[in-house]
């Protein structure tokens, strides 16, 4: 099953549980609209490279879109479709006054300096300014892009349109309109949600081990707040190598040495494994924190956590669902535990539209009070509809919220 398959069977169960008519179903997984775009960028070398870049509009029934824009070799249209539909769905889930949006350009980062970035990020801007805006569609950071891409693009959209409009994407810098607490957002509100989880299913948060694939933005912050709250965090990985060790990880260190060498190879301590052999390593709580479709009907079989908090999207196939649900592995869906990053993300774009800035304070207490009602909402409704997992309780809250916003607008 593709991606974009999986998207799709995820609301489809939805549907069947909440009984929804055909041309309900089909306005929830069609995209409202989609852009595909080519533009051009100068290399240094003074030549011409031709991009291709794309945004998709999932629904926005509630309000604007919502989502990212990922820089990687692999995006094309089909999974950027698939990711807004996930980012509808999130953000209902969470209750935010969004749509689902998604973007990206098939580029890779490694190959391009710093300047070819840059006009790259412009570019892709330009090529779908008329598609995005503040009231519109507000992109936000995704894989290989970070703060500095969101400034270069929020700079290049101001400029398009003669005054500044820091609204118009999410995830800048401070300096000009970013909120603080965005960096480690997801992080942050995937750690509140795996807690409540942790009461209700009977694991002490305090004395778990934790394993977390992936070590980039989320992955590495993951790792150190679980660590900073009392959790023995004993595996980590990167793209390359993994490294496991049942006494503990010094995750400080470790995010020095990846953040110096770009690996985490040169680790002392602990005994070095394939990343893949991490998720089925001797532990309480897997966080997979990297690509989509890690865990698989392959794998899944050898998993030995009591609890998958997803910070990845899409980390787990129907397939590796089924498995780990006869095992007894309880998952916690990335369109819950994931939330936080578009969560501290709507508290920007209020920000900036009021003009007044929160502290750090005031941000982490409403990113968790909204993390924490998501959770109970979705295990109530879990409790009472006798839904076999908490995927389907997310998923069909989040469409029965579309639906009624649909229903009410006019549109079903």
């Amino acid at each position: 099953m593709s991606f974009n398959g999986t998207a799709d069977y995820q609301i489809n169960r939805a549907i069947k549980l909440l009984d929804l008519d055909e041309e309900t179903a089909k306005a929830l997984l069609e995209p409202r609209r989609s852009l595909e775009v080519t533009f051009s960028v100068r290399m240094d070398d003074g030549s011409v490279r031709v991009f291709k870049g794309y945004r998709v509009q999932h629904n926005d029934v509630m309000g604007p879109a919502k989502g990212g824009i990922r820089f990687h070799p692999l995006v094309n249209l089909q999974e950027v479709k698939a990711l807004a539909t996930l980012m509808s769905i999130k953000c209902a889930v969470i209750g935010l006054p969004y749509g689902g949006g998604k973007g990206g350009v098939t580029v890779n980062t490694k190959e391009l300096s710093e300047g070819e970035l840059e006009r790259l990020s412009r570019g892709y801007i330009r090529a779908i300014a008329q598609f995005v805006s503040s009231d519109k569609d507000i992109p936000a950071p995704d894989m290989y892009t970070n703060p500095q891409i969101m400034a270069w693009m929020v700079d290049e959209f101001s400029t398009l349109k003669q005054q500044n409009d820091f609204g118009f994407i999410t995830g800048k810098p401070l300096s000009i309109g970013g909120s603080v607490g965005r960096n480690a957002a997801t992080a942050r509100g995937s750690f509140f949600v795996t807690k409540a989880a942790c009461l209700k299913e009977g694991i002490s948060l305090k004395d778990a081990r934790i394993a977390v694939h992936g070590f980039g933005n989320v992955g590495g912050n993951a790792a150190r707040i679980f660590a900073a709250e009392g959790s023995k965090v004993v595996g980590i990985a990167d793209s390359k190598i993994a490294i496991y060790d049942p006494q503990g990880l010094d995750i400080a260190l470790a995010q020095e040495i990846k953040a110096r060498t770009g690996t985490l190879e040169t680790y002392p301590h602990g005994q070095k494994i394939s990343p893949e052999k991490l998720l089925a390593c001797d532990c309480d709580i897997l966080l997979p924190a990297s690509l989509e479709e890690v865990l698989t009907r392959e794998n899944a079989a050898m998993v030995k956590a009591k609890l998958i908090a997803e910070l990845a999207n899409g980390p787990t196939t129907p397939e590796a669902d089924r498995i780990l649900a006869a095992k007894g592995v309880t998952i916690l869906p990335d369109i819950l535990t994931n939330a936080g990053g578009v969560t501290v993300s709507y508290f920007e774009w209020v920000q900036n539209r009021m003009g007044y800035y929160w502290t750090a304070e005031e941000v982490e207490e409403r990113l968790e009070k909204l993390m924490y009602k998501a959770y109970e909402d979705i295990y109530k409704f879990k409790q009472e509809n006798n839904c076999p997992d908490y995927r389907l309780a997310a998923f069909a809250i989040a469409t029965a919220r579309l639906v009624e916003a649909m229903q009410v607008r006019g549109w079903v």
